[in-house]
């Protein structure tokens, strides 16, 4: 299971303090207002940051961030496009239902088995794994990796998939006809 996320992105600097503005991934920002310090990954080196502030900003999901020894726009322009990469305990909390997206990741995709009788004691197969998920306009998708190799996209809805078991390994595939 995935200990660390990427929470955000570290955007434009803005005003004259040293703050950026930062898009989470999640809508929230309460849980990255919180902490005290950040880990930024810049071009692929990780640093840690002293968080001094946390603005709400805008748009939900939208926050400023102030970090100690960030004091100009000229120093806070160096850390946009940094992601920021949160630990497990200070991600997003999480609703009913929902799940991280780096959970579902690598998750075995099975179907009801062809002969399976449908009388509530199905067997199952498997047809492949989530290979990724994507955010698209209607709801994400689910990259699935066909025991063939193939990639299929499948929304990530309930009347495609059934029970997600991050215990398991697995989700459920109800509509196998989606992968043709």
């Amino acid at each position: 299971m995935t200990e660390h996320f990427i929470a955000g992105l570290v955007g434009p600097p803005f005003g004259l303090k040293g703050f950026v503005k930062v898009r989470t991934f999640s809508g929230e920002t309460g849980h990255l207002a919180r902490l005290d310090r950040v880990l930024l990954r810049i071009r692929g080196v990780e640093k840690l940051y002293t968080l001094e502030e946390a603005v709400p900003a805008g748009a939900p999901g939208g926050l400023l961030l102030k970090f100690a020894g960030i004091d100009s726009p000229e120093s806070a322009k160096s850390l946009g496009g940094a992601e920021i990469i949160v630990p497990r305990a200070d991600a997003a909390p999480l609703k009913p239902g929902e799940f991280y997206v780096e959970d579902l990741k690598g998750l075995e995709v099975a179907a009801a088995a062809e002969n399976s009788t449908g009388s509530g004691g199905e067997t199952w197969e498997l047809v492949g794994h989530v290979a990724d998920v994507l955010e698209a306009g209607g709801g994400e998708l689910l990259e699935l990796r066909l025991l063939s190799g193939e990639l299929r996209l499948v929304p990530f809805r309930s009347e495609f998939f059934g029970e997600v078991s991050l215990e398991k390994g697995r989700v459920i595939l109800l509509e196998r006809w989606i992968l043709e």
